[in-house]
């Protein structure tokens, strides 16, 4: 047996420990390196007070789309000018409160004048040729029936004659040549009683047929005249309805032409709203829905009466009838809020509309947890309103979720609140 120095086997010995040692530290370093790879990293921390937190609850949710508008008459009127004119002078301005016969303004047209004098004076001059001409045929009538009369009278005496004579002749004191010749005359006379009668009808029949194309002529020129009197005193331009003047777009001294818009005027007791409501909000818009209108002084009720058919702007214009009674201050072209009901929902999940989140669609939401922590949810969307979002599938009535815009963590799964 070979005897080994003392210090040769110490200093193995402390060789073996320092290997243990390295070994074990070394172990150590990996156990610690993997378990610090797996460990998820710090969550961000988001001041609780700069975020919108609402609760997911459970029960009826009215469907609402919102827009704005302005207040307009339901009973406008454009007042044309019906002839060419110079505006001589304004007589009212916009905002003045007018009647049916109030005049706004007044043209002049010294043409219309002149015609109007002309006209007169032709229909005077006709209206003597028919009255004239109306003469001479009623006196050729008159003299027609003085022959007829005449013819008349003489057809009696002979029939009167004839019936002697027929007497005498019965007596013998006549002959029979003289009976004959006395009824030959009589039925002469008949005869031409007969033809001067046909001929009174006939003259009195062509009265009115002679007299057409005189009376013909005459209405002519009464309707020319009535017509360039009735311009003419269209030349002082009438509001035509009671309301309020709201537009006078011409000044004094200038030339209107037929069909230019002199004046506008306006009903303000009867209005309703036109509202532009966003294209994407008005797929489920019906005519007669319930809706109500933000006066800013006022919420009146209404129905929609009026939906339009194309988009313009990205927005669809929808008319609202105003059923309730209007708040003071309220007045043409006021600006004011709209909110149409779409639908009354029962017994739904719902939320709070998120910053980001349309209807039918799926978002990622962070849902509070106990500890101060908001961990993201995927959350099924489905229909909207105007503050609220039904809840089809991701959460549970009670919870709690942010809803203000997050896309500065979209990184994070989770985030920690104070």
């Amino acid at each position: 047996m070979v005897d080994i120095p003392r210090g040769e086997e110490v200093k193995r010995r402390k060789r073996i420990r320092q290997s243990i040692y390295a070994i074990s530290a070394l172990t150590a370093i990996i156990l610690i390196t993997v378990g610090v790879s797996r460990l998820k990293p710090a969550a961000p921390t988001v001041d609780r007070a700069t975020v919108w937190i609402d609760t997911v609850k459970q029960g009826p949710m009215v469907r609402q789309v919102r827009g704005s508008g302005t207040l307009v008459p339901e009973d406008i009127r454009w007042i044309p000018a019906n002839t060419q004119g110079r505006v001589e002078r304004i007589v009212l301005r916009a905002g003045a409160q007018v009647t049916d016969d109030s005049v706004i303004l007044e043209l002049s047209n010294p043409e219309l004048e002149q015609t109007v004098l002309g006209d007169n004076a032709s229909l005077h001059a006709a209206e003597a040729n028919l009255k004239s001409r109306k003469a001479d045929l009623d006196s050729a009538l008159l003299n027609q029936r003085a022959a007829t009369a005449r013819v008349e009278s003489d057809y009696r005496q002979a029939a009167l004659q004839l019936e002697a004579n027929e007497t005498l002749y019965k007596d013998k004191l006549i002959s029979e040549l003289q009976l004959k010749q006395s009824r030959s005359q009589a039925q002469e006379l008949k005869n031409r009683w007969g033809i001067e009668q046909q001929r009174t009808e006939i003259a009195e029949q062509n009265l009115q047929a002679q007299l057409a194309p005189q009376q013909a002529e005459v209405e002519r020129l009464r309707t020319m005249y009535q017509l360039h009197n009735k311009q003419l005193d269209q030349l002082k331009v009438r509001s035509g309805m009671a309301g309020v003047l709201q537009v006078v777009p011409v000044e004094v001294g200038q030339q209107v032409q037929p069909g230019a818009n002199l004046a506008r005027v306006a009903n303000p007791r009867t209005l309703k709203a036109e509202l532009r409501i966003p294209e994407t909000q008005t797929k489920d818009l019906a005519i007669g829905q319930l809706a109500s209108i933000d006066t800013r002084n006022g919420i009146v009720e209404g129905r929609v009466s009026r939906i339009d058919p194309a988009a313009q702007n990205g927005t669809v214009g929808v008319d609202v009838s105003l059923t309730g009674a209007l708040p003071p201050g309220a007045r043409p072209d006021l600006s004011v809020d709209g909110t149409v009901e779409l639908e009354r929902l029962n017994n739904v999940v719902f939320v709070g509309r998120p910053a980001f989140g349309q209807e039918n669609s799926t978002v990622g939401l962070f849902r509070l947890t106990e500890g101060g922590e908001a961990v993201r949810v995927s959350v099924q969307l489905g229909r909207s309103s105007v503050n609220t979002i039904e809840i089809v599938n991701g959460l549970r009535p009670g919870d709690q979720v942010v809803l203000s815009d997050m896309s500065a963590w979209d990184q994070y799964e989770r985030i920690r609140l104070n």
